[in-house]
């Protein structure tokens, strides 16, 4: 047994990639339902740290895992981000999720003075609670000793574990029905028009009569079929084509129009056909529908935007971006121009810029080192969290010039969750020894105490998503993991949820509730 052991403490990255395969095989064990997805390297880490300590690898390693998956989030989030800065859905997540961490802040003040047990101990409870890796630095740095990382280790397994175990409780609960993003997203209908106000009537004013998130894309009319334009006229029993934003959507229009009659424009491709083709070619990547110079000209009518699963309405002002798959009604004559176009290729599903990449993340790390002076505390730094301040203004410009700052979902995924499973594999190998002697220390009062900074965390969040806004289960999820900040938590929602909604709530408020944390411990361990 010890030759093993040494043998593999003289191989860490060997330890740490079968930790990985080890992990993500735990993690896909169902027991009814319940499963840890990604979250289980984790675990599986903690126990290969302790049995192989030596093995850990460098601390580098889990800062480039982090620091790549906070750079993918906030690339494809950045927008999001600014409407949770702007929107009333926006400033209420935030809102919950800063009741959520000053619960917890409060909780772990009064733990402290009840316990008497050290303040490094009670503040390293809470960033391991927040599973903060930013909050435990400034808490070493601000104490002057790494007391915290104690606490941090014992509560991080409850950060992680505790909120999946929460909202699986919760979904069996509320057994929410959610409707998946390749649903829930735009979506063709065809209509056949009977409605006598609309009869004789210009596209354009048929148009002002339907939601504003209806697009009519095409008209047959006198048995051709033709792209929309604001001047033709349509008369009763014309077929019009549109594209709608959801099902509730479909049905107010079918309401205003006539009756749905799938199938009647496009089995007839005489006039115009069906292509499909994929954004690939550079000169369009970053620029809107509206502004593209498409050969054949008006007779070519965008009819579809497939980004990942998500289809997303065809409007003129929607960016494309690489791997897009764009749907069109066209001659067939153009096809091939079309496809040169746009280039076609599907490896712009897996492309991206390395100068972009490169540039962004170092921007980040340059701007997590600034020290910035603030009142009473003294100097703040926000340590990794600027890779994802940086990339989530990088995905709200989108481009600058000849750089495009996004990259395809597929792309993106891969960078995200491989930055993801480093990150946990590193952090739990490094943190098993001290875990695993804190626990023996102490016996159980860390532990339940980690449990109960975590509950004040989740908990408030939960219960006033629930009775008090009455949030859709998959919303309250993405704020749930935002606020508790883990990754492995998000990742999790994404398995119980086919939406994209986690994803966005959690990019709208993790970057500013990772700074809350980070000026609560300052403040405390400046001020007691």
């Amino acid at each position: 047994m010890e030759v093993i052991k040494a043998f593999l403490e003289q191989q860490p990255l060997m330890v740490m990639f079968l930790t990985i395969a080890l992990g993500h095989l735990a993690g896909e064990l169902n027991i009814k339902g319940f499963s840890l997805g990604v979250g289980a390297v984790l675990f599986v880490a903690l126990a290969v740290g302790w049995l192989v300590p030596k093995a850990a690898p460098a601390p580098m390693i889990g800062t480039l895992g982090l620091a790549l998956f906070l750079y993918t989030v906030g690339i494809q989030y950045g927008g999001q981000f600014l409407l949770g800065l702007t929107s009333v859905a926006g400033r209420r997540a935030n809102l919950l999720a800063i009741i959520g961490v000053a619960c917890a802040a409060l909780v772990t003040l009064l733990i402290q003075k009840l316990t008497g047990i050290k303040l490094g101990y009670a503040l390293g409870l809470f960033a391991g609670a927040g599973t903060s890796t930013a909050s435990l630095q400034a808490t070493i740095a601000t104490l002057g000793n790494d007391d915290a990382a104690v606490g941090y280790s014992i509560s991080y397994p409850f950060g992680v574990a505790g909120p999946i175990l929460l909202l699986y409780i919760a979904f069996l609960w509320l057994k929410p029905r959610i409707e998946s993003g390749a649903a829930a997203g735009a979506r063709a209908l065809e209509v056949t028009l009977r409605n006598p106000d609309l009869i004789g009537k210009s596209l354009a004013e048929i148009t002002a009569a339907l939601p504003s998130d209806a697009q009519i894309v095409a008209l047959r009319t006198g048995h051709h079929n033709k792209p929309a334009a604001p001047e033709l006229v349509a008369q009763e029993g014309d077929g019009v084509l549109l594209v709608v934003s959801n099902a509730t959507v479909l049905q107010q229009v079918s309401d205003i129009l006539g009756e749905l009659t799938p199938g009647r424009l496009i089995r007839d491709r005489a006039d115009l056909d069906y292509l499909r083709v994929f954004a690939s070619r550079p000169g369009i990547i970053g620029r809107a529908l509206g502004d593209l110079d498409l050969p054949g000209g008006p007779n070519v009518v965008v009819t579809q935007l497939r980004r990942g699963d998500t289809n997303i309405m065809p409007n003129p002002d929607a960016v494309i971006e690489f791997g897009d798959r764009i749907g069109m009604l066209a001659r067939r004559d153009d096809f091939a121009t079309l496809r040169k176009y746009f280039g076609d290729s599907i490896k712009g599903t897996a492309e991206f810029s390395y100068i972009s990449i490169g540039l962004g993340m170092a921007l980040g790390f340059l701007l997590g080192a600034i020290q910035i002076p603030m009142p009473v505390i003294g100097k703040l730094a926000v340590g990794v969290c600027g890779v994802l301040i940086v990339a989530l203004i990088l995905g709200i410009v989108r481009r600058t010039r000849g750089i495009n700052w996004t990259m395809p979902l597929s792309a993106n995924m891969v960078l995200r969750n491989l930055g993801l499973t480093l990150f946990l594999a590193q952090v739990g190998m490094s943190s098993g020894p001290k875990f695993a002697a804190t626990i023996a220390d102490t016996g159980l009062l860390m532990l339940v105490l980690g449990a109960i900074v975590l509950l004040a965390l989740a908990l408030p969040v939960m219960l006033l998503g629930i009775f008090v806004y009455k949030l859709p289960y998959d919303e309250l999820a993405g704020i749930v993991a935002g606020a508790c900040g883990n990754p492995a938590i998000l990742a999790y929602c994404n398995k119980l949820t086919p939406t994209d909604q986690p994803d966005v709530r959690y990019a709208m408020i993790f970057p500013a509730m990772t700074i809350v944390k980070i000026l609560i411990v300052d403040v405390i361990g400046s001020m007691l």
